[in-house]
């Protein structure tokens, strides 16, 4: 009995027509029909009654069809989960993350990827949030670190939450305290008269912030803007200004700088993992999605 030779069995009991069964599996009908009778030679016993213009399987046609299924669905399978082992010693996955994250989250969390995965090629898109957005509508990433709410009129994305993060404030220990000498934390309302050193557009950080001071009654006074992480921190510790970043930030990156909490109720941030709707990722991608949300 021949994998064949089923797969040709299933397409004429499920066709009741040796023609159309023919085009369904894309061989020739007289091929086919040579094949079932090899079965049936095999079996010893006729799988269908052929009346003409009518199509019928026997009782043994009836009692091999669930048989022949069950086989050629553990065949798919079968394939599938080797072609998914072999996708997790090869290939790549896109995954794109702002840059506190990158900084923060991620590090941990790829090395523990690329130790189990050595053969993966990570690739990573670093951007602020809206653009990574777009990246995914593109389909130039599998994956990415979005922060929530979607920008309005964004394209249809699958969002798991993975964490809420607190915001602090950063300032150089040379310059005077926001708020004040010995505050232990501050108010976005103490940050009014402060000179701030902003994110470049496009970073969910930057509209937060200015979002926070205009509904605290008043317009953002800004030192510096238009940098990456990095270069925020640097200005940062430069004296130039304060800045708003997150939690996770400013505990990794914090050297030299004097890091004061915000007060009650305080700004936060929910960080999603997002994936197309429409596209499944890639087997590697999942897996990063796995560990990322056990981490």
């Amino acid at each position: 009995m021949q994998f064949q030779q089923l797969q040709y069995f299933v397409a004429v009991a499920e066709t009741r027509h040796f023609t159309r069964a023919a085009e369904l599996v894309h061989v020739a009908q007289p091929s086919l029909s040579q094949q079932i009778k090899a079965l049936e030679r095999e079996l010893g016993a006729d799988l269908f009654l052929r009346a003409r213009g009518n199509i019928a399987l026997t009782d043994a046609g009836e009692a091999l069809l669930p048989l022949a299924r069950r086989i050629l669905a553990d065949a798919d399978t079968a394939r599938h989960e080797v072609q998914e082992l072999v996708q997790l010693r090869s290939g790549r996955v896109r995954l794109g993350a702002t840059p506190s994250l990158c900084t923060g989250l991620l590090p941990d969390v790829l090395r523990a990827f690329h130790d189990r995965y050595p053969g993966i090629r990570l690739l990573i898109e670093e951007s602020g949030s809206h653009d990574l957005v777009r990246e995914l509508a593109r389909g130039v990433l599998d994956l990415a670190l979005i922060v929530l709410p979607l920008p309005p009129a964004s394209p249809a994305l699958t969002t798991v939450e993975l964490l809420r993060e607190d915001l602090v404030v950063v300032s150089s220990p040379e310059a005077r305290a926001p708020g004040g000498p010995g505050r232990r934390t501050v108010r976005i309302a103490d940050l009014e008269g402060e000179r701030l050193v902003m994110f470049r557009h496009g970073y969910d950080l930057r509209e937060l912030t200015v979002a926070a001071c205009r509904a605290a009654g008043f317009e953002p006074d800004f030192a510096v803007e238009g940098g990456e992480m990095d270069a925020v921190l640097g200005f940062v510790r430069a004296g130039l200004g304060v800045a708003v970043v997150p939690r996770m930030v400013a505990t990794r990156s914090g050297r030299g700088l004097r890091v004061t909490p915000l007060a009650r109720p305080g700004l936060a941030r929910t960080i999603a993992l997002a994936h197309r709707s429409d596209v499944a990722p890639p087997r590697a991608a999942r897996e990063l999605q796995r560990m990322l949300l056990e981490r």
